[in-house]
């Protein structure tokens, strides 16, 4: 309780002092309070955590953070505080640290993981400094955890063949040349609508992260395997792509997924999932001269920043300019 009740003092007399002064501070803290013993009144040192946790949340709600991003702020939240063990106005950076660590070496998760938490906590800490219910934010000291960059795979004109080839009906053929020839997300194709689709103009409009809209344009193939999908389906069911038996519900990303797992087992092409289509579009894109801010819009990427990893998937381009320009 004594080394809270400092924190306390420190928090409030940063503005004030200087690095020497509160060094000097803490000095004189440690020595006046060393014979003293000091309880909290209610004994609830962890009183009044959940209450910021769900201020913090409703402003991430009115900022428009989906729902499962708040929950997935929740969780982090939770757990870290849960684990500190501590008043959130008395966390420190060290306590932070230790966190991040132990949650590695227990959890075995990668840095990827570990630098997200860290992302979420910074978030929070910052939001409360802004909002005044700390002075400084312990995570300012914590920097962004370095994450080796890794070349990640891409479906070659084979495996796609191989796939089309293999699709027992129509679904999900049209399915597999919707993903390949938009790019769109799979949480965003399962959102669709039939008169969400435009044929003449070979398009349709696709909600993405964030309630935000965008156009995205398939191939005359994908077309064609759609209006054959319309043809042959006997459900009145709204949905672009619904279940292959009754009551044709709505395909869910869990029944995309199933799916091309399968797909990807029978036909031992290693890691198939709805991303990688997203991301075998944007490098072909690439490598055919696309600038990367058109790009960036056909994916609906935010940040420019996420649209170039892709320019760094397939190095087809690099080893043709050495040619040309090197070799």
């Amino acid at each position: 309780m004594i080394e809270n009740l400092i924190n306390d003092i420190e928090q409030a007399m940063l503005g004030v002092l200087n690095n020497e002064q509160m060094s000097q501070l803490r000095k004189v803290l440690d020595y006046t309070f060393r014979d003293i013993n000091v309880s909290s009144k209610n004994n609830e040192e962890c009183s009044g955590n959940s209450e910021l946790i769900d201020i913090f949340l409703s402003a991430k709600r009115v900022e428009g953070c989906s729902d499962k991003s708040m929950h997935y702020y929740r969780s982090t939240l939770n757990n870290a505080i849960r684990k500190i063990g501590k008043n959130i106005r008395h966390i420190t950076t060290d306590d932070l640290r230790s966190y991040l660590n132990d949650y590695q070496l227990t959890s075995g998760a990668t840095k990827v993981t570990v630098d997200n938490i860290r992302r979420i906590l910074s978030s929070f800490f910052s939001w409360l400094e802004d909002e005044d219910y700390i002075v400084k934010s312990p995570v300012r000291r914590i920097h962004k955890v370095k994450v080796g960059k890794t070349v990640k795979e891409t479906y070659s004109d084979e495996a796609l063949e191989q796939m089309r080839d293999h699709c027992e009906g129509i679904r999900d053929l049209a399915l597999i040349d919707l993903l390949a020839s938009t790019g769109m997300r799979v949480g965003e194709l399962v959102k669709l609508n039939r008169n969400d689709i435009d044929f003449e103009n070979r398009e349709c409009i696709v909600t993405g992260k964030g309630d935000k809209q965008r156009r995205v344009y398939f191939d005359a193939r994908t077309k064609i395997h759609l209006q054959r999908y319309f043809a042959e389906r006997i459900d009145d069911n709204p949905a672009l792509f619904v279940s292959l038996l009754a009551p044709y519900d709505r395909l869910q990303i869990s029944g995309v997924e199933i799916r091309l797992r399968r797909l990807g087992r029978e036909l031992n092409i290693p890691k198939v999932h709805p991303h990688k289509f997203r991301r075998t579009l944007a490098t072909m894109a690439i490598d055919k001269g696309m600038p990367i801010e058109q790009v960036q819009h056909l994916l609906g990427h935010q940040s420019l920043d996420t649209t170039l990893q892709y320019a760094m998937v397939n190095q087809t381009n690099v080893k043709m300019s050495h040619r040309k320009f090197i070799g």
